[in-house]
């Protein structure tokens, strides 16, 4: 009895056994099969790259495409950045300020667009600037009488800002963006806000400021420049301090040679 107990007992060891080394049995033989699945899949993959040549650049235009769809960086920094505050007065011209600053590494000229150019025109529509360098744009407007007599707080006026990177030393002229359409960046799109000139406010304080700002710098730029050299005189006669007091002094010699005959 003894005897057949441990014959039971090894023969289910033995069926035991072999439950759990089929899995693994199977394991092997599917990761082999997977194996060579992927290995054969990579062979047509580089066969059909080395067919096609063009295929080969996939990630480099797949990159570029990214890129193309990446928001452009931006060559100027408006304040404010996206809006335009005029006081509402109905039946007057009013002003707006926005401050202009090329923060890129290169001149950058600027150009302003407006849906109402009957209506409204910018001080000045276009210029050159600097790297580092800013200027104050005035905006001018008329403001019509509301039909209901209810005062707007928006306006669907829009005024557009465009930039053009400037390669080398030129004057501002709008042909320029006309020449090179395709360098042409859109900056910002400013959308008219009014505000009661009655209530004072940070716009309003701020807008204020940027006006004061942008009419100093115009009379500034108005002043002749002060004149160090000598004084020209019509074409090519120079006339130096010296030569002022000679003619002087010989004028008076002749009057009180005069006096004394």
């Amino acid at each position: 009895m003894a005897i057949a107990d441990q014959k039971s007992s090894s023969e289910g060891t033995g069926k035991a056994w072999n439950f759990f080394k089929i899995p693994f049995l199977h394991s092997g033989t599917s990761h082999a099969n997977m194996s060579s699945s992927s290995s054969s899949q990579n062979t047509h993959y580089q066969n059909t790259i080395n067919s096609n040549p063009q295929l080969d650049g996939g990630s480099n235009s797949v990159s570029s495409v990214a890129r193309s769809l990446l928001p452009a960086r931006r060559r100027l920094k408006l304040d404010p950045s996206n809006k335009l505050y005029f006081p509402y007065e109905p039946g007057k011209q009013v002003r707006s300020a926005v401050r202009i600053k090329n923060t890129s590494k290169s001149p950058v000229a600027f150009k302003f667009q407006t849906t109402a150019p009957k209506s409204c025109f910018m001080r000045p529509p276009g210029a050159i600037l600097a790297p580092g360098e800013s200027i104050i744009a005035t905006v001018f407007k008329f403001v019509e009488q509301p039909e209901n007599n209810e005062k707007p707080e928006k306006s669907k006026l829009k005024f557009k800002i465009m930039s053009l990177k400037v390669k080398g030393v030129t004057d501002y002229v709008p042909e320029l963006f006309d020449e090179q359409k395709d360098q042409v960046a859109v900056e910002q799109i400013l959308r008219v806000v009014f505000l009661d000139p009655e209530r004072s406010t940070p716009a309003l304080e701020k807008l204020k400021r940027q006006l004061a700002e942008a009419e100093a710098a115009l009379e500034a730029r108005k002043k002749p420049p002060e004149d160090t050299g000598p004084r020209i005189v019509g074409e090519g006669l120079v006339i130096d301090e010296w030569k002022e007091r000679r003619e002087r002094y010989l004028a008076r010699q002749q009057v009180e040679g005069v006096d004394s005959v």
